[in-house]
């Protein structure tokens, strides 16, 4: 007499659906495999667009960006922290546009359009209302410090330098004196009040590392933003070029 889960032949179903199972599960394992494979070659060897990034590639970077943009809220700040939570020895984080010391010649060129440029001093910015922020810096290298700023809003230094038709722009760009480095950021993130002119650090003038004399905190952004030793200042509706983004990053790095 047969048992009810022996087949003809002695074969169990159970075992022969397992087996048929298997083999079904490792054909569409390794078609996708091979799909995803051929995607991927054809992708990694598309020609590099103008951003220094392949276009699919981009495109999905800029879709990232639209998508952070709408979400973003002023009211949404970092957090803060005690200033006895902030490190005593903060990470330098690049030094593209570093090169060199500046002397008592340094000045801030504030292009407020074509062919008008504010010129500034340390003093004049210094002469602003004081803001100061401890909060967890954060680099898109994977490491983060809970550090100590202190400097001007840029939402004020734009309002006492009368900037707001430049406001009603899209976008921020800044530049090292030496033009090695450079970045974007879209406005609404320069406004939020978190976001410094900065030329303090633990209490201290900026050490010639961390951005002497002048430096841009906004801690909304990935450390790539925070660009130091501010040079020119300038505004535009179209994206400013950033220097990281044509190393193929993505050009919001909003956290």
């Amino acid at each position: 007499m047969k048992t009810p889960n022996t087949a003809p032949g002695g074969q169990q179903p159970i075992d022969k659906e397992i087996r048929r199972r298997t083999v079904v599960s490792f054909s569409i394992f390794f078609v996708c495999l091979t799909i995803g494979g051929i995607l991927f070659y054809k992708l990694y060897n598309q020609p590099q667009s103008a951003s220094g990034v392949q276009p699919t590639l981009r495109k999905a970077l800029n879709a990232d960006d639209k998508i952070f943009s709408l979400l973003f809220s002023k009211k949404n700040e970092a957090r803060s922290f005690k200033k006895e939570n902030a490190v005593k020895n903060v990470r330098v984080n690049g030094d593209v546009g570093m090169d060199g010391e500046l002397d008592t010649t340094w000045r801030l060129k504030v292009a407020r359009k074509p062919g008008d440029t504010l010129v500034l001093t340390l003093d004049d910015i210094k002469a602003l209302p004081k803001t100061e922020i401890v909060f967890d810096f954060k680099c898109v290298e994977g490491w983060s410090q809970v550090t100590w700023w202190g400097g001007v809003r840029f939402s004020d230094f734009m309002e006492k330098y009368n900037l707001a038709p430049q406001m009603a722009t899209k976008y921020v760009g800044m530049i090292t004196p030496d033009e090695a480095y450079y970045v974007g950021n879209d406005m609404p993130s320069m406004l939020q009040p978190q976001t410094l002119l900065c030329y303090e650090m633990n209490g201290k003038p900026l050490p010639q590392d961390q951005g002497y004399p002048l430096r841009l905190i906004i801690p909304v952004k990935y450390g790539i933003k925070h660009l130091k030793r501010i040079g020119v200042v300038y505004f535009s509706n179209d994206k400013p070029k950033d220097y990281w983004a044509e190393q193929g990053y993505d050009y919001y790095a909003g956290l």
